[in-house]
């Protein structure tokens, strides 16, 4: 059974920084592709930065420049940076595989960006 636990999130300025982290126990982890997903209330989780199991990533235009993935295949973990925070990134986001998702999700970090 595989297991999706994120953590990272918080309260940050517009502006700042966070770095999420994302656990991926008991997954054939290194033979997938990861990414990150986002999701505010009444929308669809979108995806928003995916690296396949070659390494290369992938960016929604909304983050490009901004948000870098990155993964570690030995820790089973994805990690995703986030610099320059806007308020519109304000939401719970989760990783999963991609861009087909195979586990059920995990609890998601809330990320809220506020001055």
């Amino acid at each position: 059974q595989v297991q999706l636990v994120e953590s990272g999130g918080g309260l940050v300025q517009p502006g700042g920084s966070l770095r999420l982290a994302c656990t991926a126990a008991g997954s054939s982890f290194s033979i997938n592709g990861w990414g990150w997903y986002r999701q505010t209330p009444g929308n669809q989780r979108e995806l928003v930065a995916r690296m396949n199991s070659g390494g290369r990533a992938y960016y929604d235009d909304s983050v490009k420049g901004r948000f870098t993935i990155s993964r570690d295949n030995a820790k089973k973990q994805v990690y995703l940076q986030m610099n320059n925070l806007k308020p519109e990134d304000t939401a719970v986001y989760y990783c999963n595989t991609a861009p087909t998702t195979f586990f059920s999700w995990g609890q998601g970090t809330q990320v809220t960006v506020s001055s």
